[in-house]
């Protein structure tokens, strides 16, 4: 969606208002694609002192497997991100600014990068997970499984001879 902001950059005091659902069910993260569903976008530009802020709100559905246990998992989130947006940069870029110069902006853009950037980077079903079994592969959440406990690494087997 692109917005246009020129009357929001030449009249202090102006906002502009978008509401809108954003597909990004194709965006893949490590392999999954975990928004199956629309995100609903919220941003608001406000000029204030001749800079306009553009405060953007996604709500989604975000589903993928858990990292140590695969189990699927969903987690309803509510991302906020706020950017500063001017018309032109004199001398080197800013990463403060997000340079607009026709006055127009690609928000579907800018929330995909907003929203990948600040999903997390190791997912988890719950805080204490316990993953899965290095042996057998039961999931240890769901209850132990009958492995030993006490297997030896293969490579220092040597080690443990020397030592009886």
């Amino acid at each position: 969606m692109l917005l246009d902001l020129k009357n929001v950059f030449l009249n202090e005091g102006v906002h502009r208002l978008a509401d809108y659902k954003l597909d990004l069910s194709s965006v893949a993260v490590d392999g999954v694609n975990p928004m199956p569903e629309p995100v609903a976008v919220t941003a608001e530009a406000v000029n204030t002192a001749g800079t306009v802020r553009l405060i953007i709100k996604a709500e989604f559905l975000y589903s993928r497997p858990c990292d140590r246990c695969f189990s699927l998992t969903n987690t309803n989130m509510s991302l906020e991100f706020e950017h500063n947006l001017v018309v032109s940069l004199s001398g080197d870029s800013n990463d403060d600014y997000i340079e607009v110069p026709d006055y127009t902006i690609d928000l579907d853009e800018l929330v995909a990068t907003d929203i990948t950037l600040e999903l997390p980077l190791k997912y988890l079903c719950r805080e204490d997970c316990k993953g899965l079994c290095q042996s057998c592969g039961q999931n240890l959440n769901n209850g132990e499984c009958k492995c030993s406990k006490t297997a030896t690494d293969p490579r220092l087997e040597v080690l443990r001879q020397l030592l009886s």
